[in-house]
């Protein structure tokens, strides 16, 4: 499983499922804070589902957040997303 194209500067994909409070919190926070993301719904996209259990120790652990350079953070806070987006 490769690693899916890494999100534009200032941005990051956003690794979920529909039912994920966590992620629903961190959608809004990014959202106030301006912060432009991919949804990526990993119940829907298999390859998605692959990669975050690539990261995550083999779990579908979301959200899992995919930065520009290439690093990812999972369930990482609102001030962690902005450090790292810089």
């Amino acid at each position: 499983m490769s690693t899916p194209a890494l999100p534009a500067a200032g941005t990051v994909t956003m690794f979920t499922t529909t039912w994920c409070g966590y992620c629903r919190r961190l959608k809004s926070q990014m959202e106030r804070e301006g912060i432009e993301f991919t949804e990526v719904d990993i119940e829907r996209k298999p390859d998605a589902a692959d990669y975050v259990m690539l990261v995550n120790g083999g779990n579908q652990t979301v959200p899992t957040l995919l930065f520009p350079d290439g690093s990812a953070a999972t369930n990482p806070s609102i001030a962690e997303v902005r450090s790292r987006l810089g």
